[in-house]
Parts: C-alpha cells; sequence; structure tokens
C-alpha cells in the first residue's frame, strides 16, 4: 500500500525516528522496515532507556509499546507530550481494541498502531504523525507571528493614538493663548480653573475619561468672551441689564465655537452649562440639580473660587478664607454640595491652591 504523494513529499528530509518496545523483534522489524523507507531510526527496549536516550537526542517522531515493564507506553507518551512537544508519538497495541487507541489519543498521541503490523500501515501512519505535526507548528508558528503583529500594530496605534492626543492639546494650547492675550488683566485664569477642577475631580474619584473631557472644558470654560465687547467685558463700574444680557451669551457662544471639533464634543456641554446654578436659576437653560453635566458642576466651583481671590476689572481680590466660606455658604443654591464639600476636603488638607499653582 502506497502512501499519498502529499505524504510522501512531506518526508524527503530524512525524518529521526525512537522505537520502543521490550520485544527485540518488534524493534529490529520496524527499525528495518521504516529504514528502508527513508526514515533514520534508533530503538530502545524500555521507557527508562527511552528518556535517557531523548534527554541527549533530537527526534521528530517516536512509536511505544502500550505494555512495558518499568514504564507503561501511557507514562511514556505523557513524559514524551510535556518535554518534546514538537515529536509527534505514536502508540503501538497488541489489543485490537478501539478504546484504548482513543485513551491513547485524549492523552496526546498522533495515532495509534495495532499489532502484528502491517508495515505499509506502519509507514502510512507515520508520515500522517509528521504531516499532523508539522500542520500543528505551522499554525503554532503563524499564530505567534499574528500575535507579535498585533502587537506591533497596537504599538503603532498607541503612538498614533498619542501624536493626535499631542495635536489635541496643541489646539486647546493656541486656544488659550487666544483667551489670555483678550484677557490681560486675569491672565492664567484658565489654567488656574483647570487645576482647581482636576483637583476637586480627584477628591471626589472621577474616572480617567471623565478627567480628560473635565481638563478640556475647565480649559476653555470661557472660550465664548472672546466674542464679548471690550467695553462690556472690561467695565469697570456694574454692568446694566442691557449689557449683563450680553455677557451672559458668552456660554453658548463659546458652546457655538467648540461643539463642531470633534474631540471636544463632550468639553462643549461644561463651556456650554458651566454657569447653570445647582437651584436652577442659572443660565443659559435653567438646569438644576444633576441635570448639570458633573464636569460643569465642578468647573462652577473652580471658576467662582478663583473669581474672587483674583484682582478683576470691577473689584480687587477677596482673601483665601472669604472665598472658602461664599463657596460653602452658596452649598445646594448655586453649587452642587458634594462638589462643594470635595472643594473643602481638598483646601483644608493642601490650603490656599494659589500657592501650590503658579499663574
Amino acid at each position: 500500500m502506497d502512501a499519498p504523494n502529499n505524504l510522501r513529499e512531506s518526508t524527503k528530509v530524512k525524518s529521526r525516528i525512537l522505537i520502543v518496545d521490550d520485544e527485540l523483534s518488534i524493534c529490529t522489524l520496524l527499525t528495518e522496515g521504516l529504514s528502508a523507507e527513508g526514515f533514520e531510526c534508533q530503538a530502545a527496549s524500555s521507557g527508562s532507556e527511552a528518556i535517557n536516550i531523548l534527554e541527549i537526542e533530537r527526534f521528530d517522531a517516536l512509536i511505544c509499546d502500550l505494555r512495558m515493564p518499568d514504564i507503561s507506553g501511557l507514562s511514556l507518551l505523557e513524559v514524551a507530550r510535556s518535554e518534546y512537544p514538537r515529536m509527534s508519538c505514536l502508540i503501538a497495541t497488541g489489543v485490537d481494541d478501539v478504546r484504548v487507541g482513543v485513551e491513547a489519543m485524549k492523552l496526546g498521541a498522533d495515532d495509534y498502531l495495532v499489532k502484528p503490523f502491517r508495515l505499509e500501515a506502519v509507514v502510512v501512519a507515520v508520515e500522517r504523525a509528521l504531516h499532523k505535526k508539522r500542520l500543528e507548528l505551522e499554525v503554532a508558528s503563524y499564530r505567534e507571528n499574528l500575535e507579535k503583529m498585533v502587537a506591533e500594530r497596537t504599538k503603532q496605534l498607541q503612538a498614533a493614538f498619542e501624536a493626535v492626543e499631542e495635536t489635541y492639546d496643541e489646539t486647546l494650547q493656541a486656544l488659550g493663548v487666544a483667551m489670555d492675550l483678550r484677557y490681560t488683566e486675569t491672565g492664567g485664569h484658565p489654567r488656574r480653573v483647570t487645576h482647581y477642577s482636576l483637583e476637586i475631580a480627584k477628591a471626589m474619584g472621577c474616572l480617567p475619561e471623565e478627567m480628560t473631557q473635565l481638563k478640556r472644558g475647565a480649559y476653555l470654560h470661557d472660550i465664548g468672551k472672546v466674542a464679548i465687547p471690550d467695553v462690556i467685558l472690561f467695565k469697570q463700574d456694574k454692568l446694566t441689564p442691557d449689557e449683563l444680557v450680553v455677557m451672559q451669551t458668552h456660554p453658548r457662544k463659546g458652546y457655538e465655537i467648540v461643539c463642531h471639533i470633534p474631540f471636544l464634543k463632550h468639553a462643549a456641554a461644561i463651556v456650554l452649562t458651566h454657569h447653570e446654578r445647582f437651584d436652577g436659576t442659572g443660565y443659559p437653560q435653567g438646569l438644576k440639580g444633576e441635570d448639570i453635566p458633573l464636569g460643569a458642576r465642578i468647573v462652577a466651583v473652580a471658576d467662582a473660587f478663583d473669581v474672587m481671590v483674583c484682582d478683576q476689572p470691577y473689584r480687587k481680590a477677596g482673601t483665601f478664607e472669604d472665598a472658602v466660606a461664599e463657596i460653602r455658604r452658596c452649598s445646594g443654591t448655586q453649587f452642587d454640595p458634594k462638589v462643594v464639600m470635595a472643594f473643602h476636603d481638598w483646601v483644608q488638607v493642601h490650603g490656599d491652591p494659589r500657592k501650590q499653582q503658579s499663574p
């Protein structure tokens, strides 16, 4: 019986086979028969001898008898599968019982042979087992290369993501410069409000993604003031009712500036709602309580604090202590009590934040 061509071709390179059987006649039969078919064979008369040989030499396939006096074929199979996973393993048995072969294959045998042997069947089984092992190794190699390729692509995507994030930061910085140039008398306000907002958010246990959006929204919260006339924005006296209406358009104008920038979509909501009040009397939408985005509720506290402790066109800066007291007084009306509590805890630990944050 001839082996299939594709299996014959796969054994053009000599494969080394270790034959293990306590019957000398069986070892001789298989060694001579397989050598005649182009295999390089070596024999061992026991499982322990086979283990010693495997420790110093490499083989492509192992044929071992099921029943041997010192180490059984199944025990040798277990060792071979564990220590030499690249080697094909076949179990030989004199019991023509399918259950024995199934048990052997469950333990990792690539095939089983039934005594008395027909050499043609043995050759086919060996070549089939070697071909199967080569396919398994090719799949394993493909999987390993695929994992490396995925890891490399992931690394490249991460680098691209970081480059995009850097571009985002540069965009924010450019907008920040525009705001600082506009507000020379309160320079640094966006950066300070961002710092205070992030510290409050940390105290509240906000998630990293929430912190990212908060950082952007806090930094740009007053971007709409670029559209407010200087005569109103820097007026030294109290604003008239009509001027106040114009000033209160800056959240919506800011929202209109940033809402069409994809990476600022969530930050735009903070820009729009940072002047809403917890009791519902704020602007521009009159939102109340938790209908106001959390980021906006945080920015509202940070913004109010910075305004109170810094010089403004219409008044001089107040004290740190007075500002903290005013924030606490407005808890539940202007500000979210949970945000006020987090703010209070933060300043209780760190003191006046202006001492830690340079303008």
